[in-house]
């Protein structure tokens, strides 16, 4: 099978399998405030990711690869969705225009819709520097992505089968480029070690990709003649992997994805520990079956129902809503204790730290 009739197939699975809410955002609640003491007008959303500057926290996170026609429409009308809502976009891996050169166009429309917008490449762990410079320079990225996927690839049938050495791939990369490195989970969460080593490494940001979200298991399992179920429900929760890397001993920057499909997960997912939150199959869906304006006017809606959400906290901008106080419930509870997380510190904190 070629590897863009894969990607298709991978767009096609995940509008299909659908997303379960399985995040464990729903086990995380917000400590009311009577007395916020803000204004509506007081809020504002920008943030900062790995020395790069945004103006709003949630951004469109990686989800097509190279797919021919089909994939350089989608990533025409998220560039676009890009520019008029001012957010940021990754694309997906980019190994295919590397690869095959007549998918370059699928990638580099990117840029070409949103000449002035913040971008990201994309690469999976297995590329060289020369690839990586390659990458950016392809979409004159402002950052690169480098994703992992072991359960996806051990899964999928086509898929790789050696793991070693991708700390050090990813090093000389960071060593290597001009752009900040970003490295992102492809569903299945980050645990506190895996950020600590990625961290020592220079990478700048690191985007968990938590369990909850597009299962890229399943997806592969769709592709496969033995199903290897195990990995189905394989991974980390998207809420407790953030607070697996806010309790990390890295110094860098959080992105929480995973799953994200409204206002109030994006909130949870800053108030546990990220800086900004990547949306991906939620945007996509509402793109293909609803086209670009009604996925500009959801954008919209989000920024303004998240600014209210912040003012009932008395939050008035990302750095204070990621001290407001939070309680965990159910599996996450269990989770973060078992791994000896003192959950109770969140509760119990405020804006004054």
């Amino acid at each position: 099978m070629s590897r863009s009739k894969r990607k298709w197939d991978h767009i096609q699975y995940a509008l299909t399998t659908g997303q379960k809410r399985l995040t464990g955002f729903d086990e995380v609640t917000f400590v009311h405030q009577s007395l916020p003491g803000t204004s509506l007008d007081q809020v504002a959303l920008n943030t900062e990711i790995g020395g790069l500057k945004l103006s709003s926290p949630i951004f469109i996170n990686a989800m097509t690869g190279g797919g021919g026609d089909r994939t350089f429409e989608i990533n025409e009308g998220l560039a676009e969705v890009a520019k008029v809502t001012n957010i940021a976009m990754a694309v997906g891996s980019q190994m295919s225009a590397i690869k095959d050169k007549s998918e370059r166009e699928t990638f580099s429309i990117v840029r070409k819709q949103n000449p002035r917008g913040v971008i990201f490449g994309n690469l999976g762990s297995e590329a060289t520097v020369d690839q990586a410079k390659e990458a950016v320079d392809m979409l004159e990225a402002n950052a690169l992505q480098i994703h992992l996927n072991v359960v996806q690839e051990l899964t999928m049938p086509e898929g790789d089968r050696d793991f070693r050495g991708a700390l050090s791939r990813i090093e000389a990369i960071v060593n290597g480029i001009d752009v900040p490195v970003i490295v992102k989970e492809v569903g299945f969460g980050m645990n506190q070690d895996t950020v600590t080593k990625l961290a020592s490494v220079g990478v700048s940001a690191i985007d968990i990709g938590g369990f909850g979200g597009t299962n890229f298991a399943e997806i592969e399992n769709e592709r496969r003649h033995r199903f290897l179920s195990f990995f189905n429900d394989w991974g980390i929760p998207t809420a407790a992997s953030i607070v697996e890397a806010k309790e990390s001993e890295a110094n860098t920057t959080i992105i929480g994805s995973g799953g994200v499909q409204t206002s109030l997960d994006i909130a949870k997912a800053i108030a546990l520990g990220a800086n900004a939150v990547g949306v991906a199959g939620f945007m996509l869906k509402l793109l293909l079956e609803k086209g670009r304006e009604n996925l500009m006017e959801e954008i919209s809606s989000v920024h303004e129902d998240l600014r209210m959400i912040m003012t009932a906290l008395g939050a008035t901008n990302v750095q204070q809503l990621q001290y407001a106080p939070i309680v965990f419930s159910g599996d996450v509870h269990h989770w973060l204790t078992e791994r000896g997380i003192n959950t109770k510190k969140y509760s119990q904190r405020n804006f004054s730290h």
